[in-house]
């Protein structure tokens, strides 16, 4: 059989959740507003399919760039290129670092 080449291919434990953490994110992820120049985490919620960024972003830092409708542009760093991630709020949390 030839490999797969899906967007999730060999993300087994990558993009799974524990026992004690299955369904979704608490609402209050969902509601929280990100605004152009903010720093966020792309944290996968691997539970909401719509919107979920590409599995080499998971853990990036990056900058709030633009929102465009309900999902946020985010500009990365990646090795030593800059590239924008678009992404929904599920995928998104505040970075501690400012």
């Amino acid at each position: 059989m030839p490999q797969t080449s899906g967007a999730r291919r060999k993300t087994r434990s990558l993009l799974r959740k524990r026992v004690r953490e299955h369904g979704m994110k608490p609402l209050s992820y969902m509601l929280i507003k990100h605004s152009p120049g903010d720093r966020v985490v792309i944290d996968i919620d691997p539970s909401v399919h719509k919107g979920m960024p590409y599995k080499r972003f998971q853990g990036k830092i990056g900058t709030v760039k633009e929102i465009r409708g309900r999902a946020y542009v985010v500009a990365i760093e990646d090795g030593d290129k800059a590239k924008l991630v678009i992404s929904r709020a599920e995928h998104l949390k505040l970075a501690r670092e400012r």
